[in-house]
């Protein structure tokens, strides 16, 4: 069941058009990359989603109906522009965010003491948010997004202004919130990011939507034949017994070791000969195909090459 659906949404600021006719669809209980250069409009969809703006065409679905004002409270978002009031306590500036969610003072005192615990900053309570690095208001601002437990949760750019320890300990809770139900929707540019945690993604670029689907169904659909044998003997022997099936891209040979080379196959139906011929010229060790990752996908698609 999708909880969310995006139905031909369009949304222009002045003579520029933010988000042309977008529409996808978001499936309960997973992780959902929305991609894109900067300026592609995601920032736009995501502030439609919560609310903050309206689209000029097209609407937002929330299960089985239009999303309204009061469906915000079962939504944490977390903007990329960090919102955080550097008078005041850190303690008491977490306490009055729960509560603008509906939480009760009590309520959020504990479950806040519990997250501050968890993330090792339960020694800032009582300091001013002035005093907080970018990566611990990072922190505090993940804290009061996820605290009253929302349905659906935006991030844009989770996992700016973290160090890679505290970047893992970030995914580590979405996937955990994930397995608790949550619907997860983050923006960002970290392609490693997307392969580690989404279960899908949106690449959005110059307004439009020109992918959407299943992260490993995308990068096995968007392979392009490209394989690596590794095995033990003269690459000479291999080149002669294979180049007549397919093309050579790269080899590195090891006089004593395992050597590779790295081939393109132009059909599926040409696949088990090439295998044949390597391995009566060589000691093959092993044949696999390349997958390309979500960041070369990226690449050829914003560049209009898939």
């Amino acid at each position: 069941m999708d909880l969310i659906r995006i139905e031909n949404v369009t949304k222009s600021f002045a003579k520029h058009v933010a988000l042309d006719d977008v529409s996808l669809s978001i499936p309960e209980g997973s992780i959902y990359g929305l991609l894109g250069p900067n300026g592609a409009g995601k920032t736009t969809l995501l502030r439609i989603i919560n609310r903050i703006i309206a689209p000029d065409k097209g609407r937002i679905m929330f299960g089985d109906r239009e999303i309204t004002q009061d469906d915000v409270y079962h939504i944490g978002y977390m903007p990329e522009e960090r919102g955080l009031y550097k008078k005041m306590k850190i303690g008491e500036q977490a306490i009055f965010f729960a509560r603008l969610k509906g939480m009760s003072r009590k309520d959020a005192t504990k479950q806040l003491k519990e997250w501050f615990e968890k993330f090792g900053i339960q020694d800032w309570w009582n300091k001013n948010v002035s005093e907080l690095s970018k990566g611990m208001a990072q922190k505090i601002q993940f804290i009061v997004t996820v605290l009253h437990n929302p349905k659906l949760l935006i991030f844009d750019e989770p996992f700016s202004g973290f160090d890679p320890i505290n970047a893992n300990l970030l995914k580590g809770e979405i996937l955990n919130l994930r397995d608790k139900g949550a619907t997860i929707i983050f923006s960002t540019h970290n392609m490693s990011s997307v392969e580690e945690v989404c279960d899908h993604i949106t690449l959005i670029n110059q307004s439009k939507n020109i992918l959407s689907g299943n992260v490993e169904e995308i990068r096995h659909k968007h392979g392009s034949n490209i394989f690596e044998i590794d095995y033990r003997g003269k690459e000479e022997d291999i080149r002669k017994a294979i180049e007549s099936r397919c093309e050579i891209m790269e080899a590195a040979t090891s006089p004593i070791g395992i050597s590779k080379i790295k081939l393109h196959i132009a059909s599926d139906a040409e696949v088990r000969s090439v295998i044949a011929a390597a391995n009566e010229s060589v000691e093959m060790r092993s044949f696999r195909e390349i997958i390309p990752s979500m960041n070369d996908i990226f690449i050829r698609a914003v560049g209009g090459n898939l």
